[in-house]
């Protein structure tokens, strides 16, 4: 059994105007179909990961084989990165956060608009190809990384609560080379029910486990 891409929870052009309908269809069959799709062949030569999620995989990537630990860094990565994408997303959304995740993002960032700064700073700077996070610690904290290429949190020992993807692929048809265009409106597509949600999860201890990347 294999790793499957999962299907969009909206239309291909749901997000428009921030995301247009050419970029999404790009992103999610081709991108994110080509990470899975490796992801697989990577496991194909070693049936005894074949039990474990993607998260797992990537959570100690020094415990998977060194013929296949780079394909599964940059396709595991991918693949659990774009699952959380698709998801963290809704038409209509946006707005400014409420509940929990906005309790937290006032207690250590001072405010929504400080915070929207911090994050879209941190993506601007990222060089080249990578994503920004709000990231969760150990201790219940979070904080704003940036990780390069298809990396993820959870390889750091953090918990990625949301992030958004600043590789060109995600963005270029629409903004071109104008990045912080498009981390700017990125924000109006936010779904902060779902980013809540995960808060949750980090909170309560619980691993992070998305039902759709679990082995079929």
């Amino acid at each position: 059994m294999a790793h499957e891409l999962p299907a969009l929870p909206y239309g291909y052009d749901a997000l428009e105007p921030t995301i247009d309908k050419q970029t999404m269809t790009l992103h999610h069959d081709m991108h994110h179909g080509a990470y899975v799709k490796n992801l697989n062949a990577a496991i194909e030569k070693h049936p005894d990961l074949a039990n474990k999620s993607a998260e797992d995989l990537i959570r100690n990537l020094n415990a998977i084989p060194e013929d296949i630990r780079a394909a599964v860094r940059n396709n595991g990565g991918g693949h659990v990165n774009h699952s959380m994408f698709w998801k963290i997303m809704k038409p209509k959304g946006g707005g400014d956060p409420s509940g929990p995740i906005a309790d937290v993002i006032k207690k250590t960032f001072g405010s929504f608009k400080d915070f929207q700064t911090k994050f879209n700073d941190a993506g601007v700077k990222q060089f080249g190809s990578g994503w920004v996070w709000l990231a969760g610690k150990s201790g219940g904290e979070v904080q704003i990384i940036s990780t390069p290429n298809q990396d993820n949190p959870i390889s750091q020992g953090l918990y990625p609560i949301f992030g958004n993807d600043v590789w060109e692929h995600a963005y270029y048809l629409k903004y071109n080379n104008r990045r912080p265009e498009y981390l700017a409106a990125w924000w109006n597509v936010l779904n902060w029910d779902e980013i809540n949600q995960r808060y949750s999860t980090f909170k309560s201890g619980k691993s992070v486990h998305e039902p759709e990347l679990a082995h079929r």
